[in-house]
């Protein structure tokens, strides 16, 4: 018997089911998949993380902590933001993952009918995000080569844009901002009022050049992060918000009433994790990078993928979703470019794997590659 549909709230209209998560899902009905899909590190959580953890559960850190998360580890990140950004005076909460920062920074600062201005192709969670704060997604188009045009932002500005959401290193596209492209950015926020929040959650993926964010140029900056790349602690939940302290406190309220405090032993696990090194993560990135490059280059135009760990190249013919479904078929998993923006041009590939599955799928994308030839 099905239930009334006034049962469903209307927002739900407008939100739809990830895309990522239906290819989690079909990964687990495809025998011995060649899986290019997961954003999230194939290395494991390192001992000392996960021991700090295990011992805080012994010693009995399994209840609430403050909302703002335990002192520890607030201290020791407030060491490093006075380092960053010694002449900004910011405050910070450990919030459940950066979802969860999202999440209340945009309920916190935007109210409905508010404009959110966001660069196409984003990362697939802001628009529904804005949606569900009763915002208005604006979407910049930022094709081909998917830099930031701040003229074209300041065109778009309207009475009622409330904020801007920038990624740099991007999420699907793995292009790295210029500091030219994040100065002029936050300087046009900053002049005309508007609150620019920056997903930082892989600024330690930076291959080039050493990583810069537009806080440095713009004290209102609100800034996401959280250890769930860096540390491959995808499933701990915890995250850092870090900015003006008068959002940070109405993020701190919101939090109270709605997931409360980010887990307790995950958070005595982060504490940890800030003294482990992960140079050498970074140095396996960039090498798989530098493989994926020089194989799929000649088949495939991948752009300026310069951090995190993804590629997004253009498709051959015509619709990369009918690409992405051409490549399942070979058992090949990847994200079709629709997940990510209004244009179905594209798909998106995480390197995030093994060497072995590398070499797979980059088998399977060159051979796919010379059938559109053919």
């Amino acid at each position: 018997m099905p239930i009334p549909s006034h049962w469903i709230a209307k927002r739900m209209q407008s939100i739809e089911s990830s895309g990522i998560r239906k290819v989690f899902e079909l990964a687990r009905s495809i025998p011995d998949p060649v899986n290019l899909s997961i954003g999230q590190p194939h290395f494991d959580v390192a001992e000392p993380i996960k021991q700090a953890a295990i011992e805080a559960i012994q010693r009995g850190h399994n209840s609430y902590t403050l909302t703002q998360g335990i002192g520890p580890l607030r201290e020791r990140l407030m060491q490093k933001l006075r380092q960053d950004y010694p002449d900004q005076e910011r405050e910070l909460l450990i919030s459940s993952g950066t979802a969860g920062g999202l999440v209340l920074a945009l309920l916190a600062c935007i109210n409905p009918g508010d404009e959110v201005i966001l660069f196409d192709p984003y990362f697939v969670m802001y628009p529904h995000l804005t949606r569900l704060a009763g915002g208005v997604p604006v979407l910049i188009d930022t094709y081909p080569h998917f830099t930031i045009d701040v003229q074209a932002v300041s065109d778009a500005i309207t009475p009622r844009t409330r904020a801007v959401i920038v990624n740099s290193p991007a999420n699907p596209t793995g292009r790295v901002a210029t500091e030219q492209e994040l100065r002029d950015l936050a300087e046009l926020c900053l002049d005309r009022e508007l609150l620019l929040i920056s997903d930082e959650i892989y600024a330690p993926f930076v291959y080039e050049a050493p990583f810069v964010s537009p806080a440095k140029f713009n004290p209102h900056t609100l800034v996401v992060d959280s250890f769930s790349k860096s540390h491959s602690m995808t499933g701990w939940r915890v995250g850092v918000a870090h900015g003006p302290a008068e959002i940070i406190r109405q993020m701190i309220t919101l939090q109270q009433y709605t997931f409360v405090c980010a887990p307790s032993m995950a958070q005595w696990g982060a504490l940890a994790a800030c003294d482990y090194d992960t140079a050498a993560y970074v140095s396996d990135y960039k090498a798989k990078r530098d493989f994926m490059i020089r194989e799929l280059s000649p088949y495939y135009d991948l752009g300026d993928p310069g951090g995190a760990f993804y590629l997004f190249p253009r498709a051959p013919g015509s619709s990369g979703q009918a690409f992405v479904e051409h490549a399942i078929a070979e058992r090949l998993l990847i994200i079709p470019g629709t997940v990510f923006s209004l244009q179905d041009t594209h798909f998106r590939i995480s390197y995030a794997a093994t060497d072995e599955v590398l070499q797979r799928g980059v088998e399977i994308l060159k051979r796919l590659a010379q059938s559109y030839r053919a």
